[in-house]
């Protein structure tokens, strides 16, 4: 009897096998729990819920980096305006100091004040090239540059004109080799070249482009050093209100119509005049040098 109960029973071929124990084992019915689990409303809703997940599992991290990345932009540009409106308003990077360097003619103080830069400005908001346009409007200023030292510093420094020669026009006026003005000269002076006159009052004005005069003139003596020329010497002034060229005027007080054109030329042949006429030993009222092939001598009426 015993026996009986322990063997299993079987209602035919696929039939469910009843253990021991009363549980149902799939192991000798693969077909029939196979399509009960296919058919099943709550196994299939868990194979469901487990894709799912899985894909939730797999798109979780993505987002994750995604949102980090926006937070992390988001706090930098932040941060980064944070910082910039600190630099521009921190008391720290306010001027303190403003240092002139390369200055002989023009006193550190005529430079501080062109210059405009106000105590306390912020060095980060300070336009370097305004600043250098208003140091250029000094005559004696040919370049300057502005230098930022932090946290509190400026230094401007300057390249000043090299005074070249003298102009009149009313007062003296000192000019550079490019023909610019560099202001009055207060004081007496000995011109070591020759002294340009005939340019108008405005042309001479401090800091100002060079007039077309001035800057012929300049170029005349500049010839003459070039080739070495004893008219350096000899010639006392270069007068330019003519119409028909440059008028030189010796230091014995030839008159010398030099023309509008070849003045190297004009200047080269005008040596040998004047070392004739000197040999001559009879006072020129003038030397006209403007034909060519040819010099016109008229003598000085006793």
């Amino acid at each position: 009897m015993s026996e009986d109960r322990e063997k299993p029973r079987s209602s035919g071929r696929g039939a469910v096998t009843l253990t021991r124990t009363g549980i149902l084992s799939p192991r000798h019915a693969p077909g029939e729990l196979g399509d009960m689990a296919g058919r099943s409303p709550l196994i299939t809703g868990q194979r469901v819920r487990h894709r799912l997940r899985r894909r939730v599992g797999r798109a979780l991290p993505v987002a994750l980096r995604v949102g980090g990345i926006l937070l992390l932009l988001g706090s930098t540009a932040a941060g980064l305006a944070a910082a910039v409106q600190w630099l521009l308003t921190s008391p720290r990077f306010a001027v303190a100091v403003v240092e002139v360097q390369g200055t002989s003619r023009l006193s550190p103080a005529e430079v501080r004040e062109a210059a405009a830069i106000s105590h306390g400005e912020n060095l980060f908001r300070l336009n370097s090239e305004e600043v250098v346009a208003r140091l250029r409007q000094l005559g004696p200023v040919k370049r300057a540059e502005v230098i930022r030292s932090f946290p509190n510093r400026v230094t401007l420094v300057v390249e000043e004109r090299v005074p070249f020669t003298l102009a009149q026009a009313g007062r003296l006026y000192w000019l550079d080799e490019d023909g610019v003005s560099l202001g009055p000269e207060p004081r007496a002076v000995t011109p070591r070249l020759p002294v340009i006159t005939g340019i108008r009052p405005e042309e001479t004005r401090s800091g100002g482009a060079a007039a077309e005069d001035a800057r012929a003139a300049v170029s005349l003596i500049r010839s003459m050093l070039r080739t070495g020329s004893p008219l350096t010497r000899e010639i006392s002034e270069i007068d330019m209100s003519g119409a028909d060229g440059p008028i030189l005027y010796t230091v014995d007080g030839v008159e010398v119509r030099l023309g509008t054109a070849d003045w190297e030329d004009r200047l080269g042949r005008l040596e040998g005049v004047l070392a004739q006429i000197r040999s001559l030993g009879e006072p020129m009222e003038y030397v006209d040098l403007r034909f060519r092939g040819q010099v016109v001598f008229k003598p000085r009426l006793r």
